[in-house]
């Protein structure tokens, strides 16, 4: 692969770490403010059973969306490694085409 394309898949795995670190983060965030109440409920010994159910489902749901976030940032990862090497295959294909284009124009003028 060419030092463009290298650096391209590198700059392409940096944004792709930064998306999945901050999902990380922001859930973490979210998760906290979406316990607040819930903690308040069980610190007065107000969080009764269906109050519990309520927090996993919210904590699940939650965690499920940021999930979601975090495969589809790999997805399209992979994907634009795919396609990063297409077009670098395509570069490739190119140059080769190119060589031997010139060496034949090279006998035609010498003729």
């Amino acid at each position: 692969m060419s030092k463009t394309m290298l650096r391209i898949e590198a700059v392409k795995d940096l944004v792709q770490e930064a998306v999945d670190q901050g999902a990380k983060t922001v859930e973490q965030i979210h998760q906290t403010i979406a316990d607040l109440p819930f903690s308040v409920l069980e610190q007065r010994g107000l969080l009764d059973d269906a109050g519990a159910a309520v927090r996993d489902t919210s904590k699940r749901t939650i965690g499920s969306v940021y999930d979601a976030i975090r495969r589809i940032n790999r997805e399209i990862g992979e994907m634009a490694s795919h396609v990063i090497e297409a077009v670098d295959d395509q570069f490739e294909v190119q140059r080769n085409i190119g060589a031997k284009t010139g060496a034949k124009g090279g006998k035609h003028g010498e003729a």
